[in-house]
């Protein structure tokens, strides 16, 4: 166990260390004016201004239409995957309640695969749709962020920015370079890299093996700097040929960190605050580490009733060795609690371990993290999210004190509140509506594999995984079927867009508005007491969201286990 606490305190304490020189390098990225040879290039390609300013309106109607444009993109050439190149295994096309699944999945940055990889998807498909969709979804949701962060600063009117500027800076400056530099790395460790078809092996018993190979370093490496968690394998990173050693595991974590951490900084830097972004750094932070403590103790512990089988059967012992159901032995406990700790924090959804096989507690840290979105999230996603309980706790100071409420200087009045409500709201209605509904279903509930409270914990973590855009799987549910297919979709394109749009109209508002003075009565925002606030605010508004529909899964999934009940 000090060795696994060890492993945690140095990955933790080198993402802390990266923050600062990381921020400030994005903050360059984001602030610079000038613009290299490849981006005047794909400006002149796509036919757009550099110079031009959007406000939130068209900044936000940018974002949408180009990525309508590559979602039916990529259906097209997911259904056409048969006629194209690069299909060695000779593939044929998904189904199209598939096709639509997937790819709005890697649109959105959420990545869920009701499907395994290596057995459904070309090399052409694995890298002109899924590893194309890590780079540009990853960098819609940054350029959004960027935006986002705009119009908080207020420094530019209503001009939140180019969306087509942001997001090619982002793609050449960041992702490419770091993702090449990751691949190389993931090479020297053993990941694969090749177009040549699937190898065959004789087994030790004398039977033929067909092992899948690909272009895997190459999606594994921006799959992780982008928080998208698509696998090239249906085991994701738990498969040896995407994380085959400890170190590849632990420098997964690293880069699913690195950039939503960095992030705050680079913001605060933005408002000409370091303050204010290191107390939104802060909470998010406090967050993890309690989230990462309930799930590193409750695996540590394991299960007791596998701690009593062959003795005298009486619950009182624990598991020896923590719980190591579904877990690879090379990465061990401690490493395996902070990579789905990580993933479901940054809303990743890349896997090393099976997230069904957690304990209760183990699982109901992953789904609390999702459910509240705000704990370092995705590409700018979790980022916004934060910022949005920010605002909401303005407010309910504001309220309390009799004052107007002011975030940055500027006024926060009904609009902006209306709409941080919009984003606030659509997040667990999705999640819990369509829960409800798919196990109201008989046929829904046919595709699960488990009964009670742990197979109401499996359908609420698919709802939660897809409108976090996560896309992580709990397991133990055929999630492959029309209605899975089409519900999660939906659920994907409601996390994605009415958390998005409205935020980033807020900043619009927000932006144009007078900043005014501060004064005696002006609640400041950049102290530890309001980081405090924020986070009891966001824990208090999960609670009373999620806590009935927890109490039915993992809670009471966690009494059965301790009143000893295997079913």
């Amino acid at each position: 166990m000090s060795a696994a606490l060890l492993q945690i305190i140095i990955l933790l304490a080198i993402t802390v260390a990266l923050v600062v020189p990381v921020g400030t390098w994005l903050h360059g990225v984001f602030t610079g004016e000038r613009h290299t040879a490849p981006e005047r290039l794909t400006y002149r390609v796509l036919g757009v201004d550099p110079d031009e300013g959007m406000d939130w309106r068209r900044y936000g109607l940018v974002l949408v239409v180009s990525n309508l444009v590559m979602l039916l993109v990529s259906y097209l050439l997911i259904r056409l995957q048969a006629a194209l190149p690069w299909n060695p295994s000779g593939f044929a096309a998904q189904a199209p309640d598939l096709a639509w699944n997937t790819a709005v999945s890697f649109m959105t940055n959420t990545n869920w695969q009701a499907y395994s990889g290596e057995q459904s998807l070309s090399y052409f498909s694995q890298m002109a749709v899924l590893t194309t969709f890590m780079f540009t979804s990853a960098a819609t949701g940054f350029a959004a962020a960027v935006a986002f962060m705009r119009g908080l600063a207020g420094k530019s009117g209503a001009n939140l920015g180019n969306f087509w500027v942001d997001v090619t800076r982002i793609i050449y400056r960041v992702f490419l370079p770091l993702s090449f530099v990751l691949a190389l790395v993931l090479i020297w460790q053993g990941v694969p890299q090749t177009l040549h078809p699937t190898v065959t092996a004789t087994t030790v018993e004398g039977a033929a093996q067909r092992i899948a190979l690909g272009p895997v370093a190459s999606l594994e490496s921006i799959k992780h700097l982008g928080t998208n968690g698509g696998g090239f394998f249906s085991m994701n990173s738990a498969h040896p040929f995407e994380n085959p050693t400890p170190l590849t595991n632990a420098l997964e974590i690293l880069a699913m960190l690195l950039l939503p951490t960095s992030l705050t900084y680079a913001f605060g830097r933005m408002l000409a605050s370091r303050r204010q972004g290191w107390v939104i750094f802060g909470g998010m932070f406090a967050l993890f580490v309690v989230f990462l403590a309930v799930m590193f103790g409750a695996e540590q512990r394991g299960n007791p009733i596998l701690g009593t089988l062959g003795a005298d059967q009486t619950i009182t012992a624990t598991q020896a060795g923590g719980n190591m159901e579904g877990k690879e032995v090379r990465f061990g406990v401690g490493q395996t609690a902070l990579f789905a700790t990580t993933t479901t924090a940054a809303t990743t959804g890349s896997v090393d371990a099976m997230h069904d096989s957690l304990t209760p507690l183990g699982g109901l840290a992953a789904l609390v993290q999702m459910q509240l979105n705000s704990v370092f999230g995705g590409k700018g996603v979790g980022f916004i999210n934060f910022v949005q309980y920010v605002i909401l706790s303005v407010f309910i100071a504001g309220l309390m004190v009799g004052r107007t409420p002011e975030f940055l200087g500027k006024k926060v009045e009904a609009r902006e509140v209306k709409l941080v409500m919009l984003a606030v709201l659509a997040h667990p209605l999705s999640i819990l509506g369509f829960t409800a509904l798919a196990v109201t279903l008989p046929s829904a509930l046919g595709s699960l594999n488990n009964p009670g409270a742990h197979g109401f914990s499996e359908v609420l973590y698919a709802y939660t995984s897809g409108t976090a855009n996560n896309g992580s799987a709990f397991g133990g549910l055929n999630a492959n079927t029309p209605f899975y297919n089409l519900t999660i979709g939906l659920a994907m394109l409601i996390g994605r867009y009415l958390t998005l749009l409205p935020m980033l109209a807020v900043a619009g508002l927000l932006a144009v508005k007078t900043r005014v003075p501060r004064s005696s009565g002006t609640l400041p925002t950049d102290t530890a007491l309001f980081g405090g606030l924020t986070v009891s605010v966001i824990v208090i508004v999960g609670a009373l969201t999620f806590l009935p529909a927890l109490t039915l899964g993992p809670i009471a999934d966690h009494v059965q286990m301790l009143q000893g009940a295997v079913k």
